[in-house]
This record gives C-alpha cells, sequence and structure tokens, in this order.
C-alpha cells in the first residue's frame, strides 16, 4: 500500500473511533470539520479551489459545512472509500501522501497525551522526498537561514538561504510537520535564540 492509502485508512480508524467533535491541530476546525475539508478536496472540485483562493472561499465554507453536518459515519465512508475512480492510483500518492500524513497527524496531536509514531522506512522516505520539493516554499518567509537536518543520518536541506541560520533537527515527519505550519512537534534547534524564535514564530506553509 502508498503512503496516501495507509494515512487514509488509519486515520478513518481514528475518525470512527474518537467521534466527530474532538479538537484538531487546524485552528478552528473539529474533526467532523476537517473531514468535510477532506471530502471537499477529493469530491467537489468546484468548491476546492476555494481552500487556497480567498475570493472563492465562501462558496467552499458554505460546502464544507453542509457536508460536516452529514451523519459522521457517512462522512467518514466518503473518506475511506478514496478519490473519484477518475483518480489513479499513482496520483492519489503524489498528492495525498503528505495531506493525509499531516491531517492524521493534526488529529493525533490535538489529543494532549500524543507522541511520535515510531519510524518507519518506508514513510519516511516519502516525506522527505515531499519535504526536499516544498521545504523552501513553506519557509519562504524565514527572516533568517534555514537547514532541516534528518537525525536518523544527517542528510540536510537549506530551506532558506540567509542570515543567522538555524538548523533544524528531527525525523523527516516531524520536520515536514513543521514546515506545513505546526507547533506540536519534537525537534531540536541550534542557532541563536532569537534566530530560532523567528523561525518558530513564522507563517509557515502555503
Amino acid at each position: 500500500m502508498g503512503i496516501a492509502r495507509d494515512e487514509r485508512a488509519a486515520l478513518c480508524d481514528l475518525f470512527a473511533e474518537i467521534g466527530p467533535d474532538q479538537p484538531t491541530l487546524c485552528t478552528g476546525w473539529l474533526t467532523r470539520d476537517l473531514a468535510a475539508h477532506l471530502v471537499i478536496r477529493e469530491r467537489r472540485p468546484d468548491a476546492a479551489p476555494g481552500i487556497l483562493l480567498p475570493p472563492l472561499a465562501g462558496w467552499t465554507k458554505r460546502v464544507q459545512d453542509g457536508y460536516a453536518a452529514r451523519p459522521w459515519p457517512e462522512l467518514v465512508e466518503l473518506i475511506r472509500t478514496g478519490p473519484p475512480w477518475y483518480v489513479p492510483g499513482f496520483l492519489d500518492e503524489m498528492i495525498n501522501a503528505t495531506e493525509y500524513f499531516v491531517h492524521h497527524e493534526d488529529v493525533r496531536r490535538g489529543a494532549p497525551d500524543w507522541e511520535p509514531r515510531p519510524p518507519d522506512g518506508h514513510r519516511d522516505a516519502v516525506l522527505w522526498a515531499a519535504l526536499s520539493r516544498t521545504a523552501r516554499l513553506m519557509l519562504r518567509r524565514s527572516p533568517v537561514g534555514v537547514v532541516l537536518r534528518r537525525s536518523d543520518g544527517g542528510l540536510e536541506i537549506t530551506a532558506r538561504r540567509g542570515p543567522n541560520t538555524v538548523i533544524i533537527s528531527g525525523t523527516p515527519g516531524e520536520l515536514l510537520l513543521f514546515a506545513f505550519g505546526r507547533d506540536k512537534v519534537r525537534l531540536d534547534f541550534d542557532g541563536e535564540q532569537s534566530s530560532i524564535g523567528a523561525v518558530q514564530g513564522v507563517t509557515r506553509g502555503l
């Protein structure tokens, strides 16, 4: 199985276990809101553009709220069955591996007693490759240099060139979550304290 399919299945199992009204790391969203977002992203091309384009956000929110109001088992099943038939498996993996990993962690880490998952060689390789492609975009607003370093082997990504470089070390999953704007992560930061604070406080992600 691919990472997208693995993470989708695990997230749906977690959704079914904890229900529709649990907190997530997505500000203002309960689990039902996050589930509705995932359905729109995969099944409603008329509403999905508003996820990134503010002028269309109103329509997206109305559609999302409609899905969020559906019976919880029905909403979870829409996610579990995956994207429409015309989306081939390789494309699902390409566009959804990081999406489902990040949102699975948004739900896991919404609970107070979360812990990082154990390393997984295949998953970590996919996430590191994705981070290599996106780190510069996600950390483009940093006022200082940023280097992302794998704690399990020392491979590095220069995410941002600039003064007073901060080196951030951790597993690929933790580094990816940080680049996507999440703060509930287990990472080590090396650099001037003011520079570390600047990187941690900057708006990260799209």
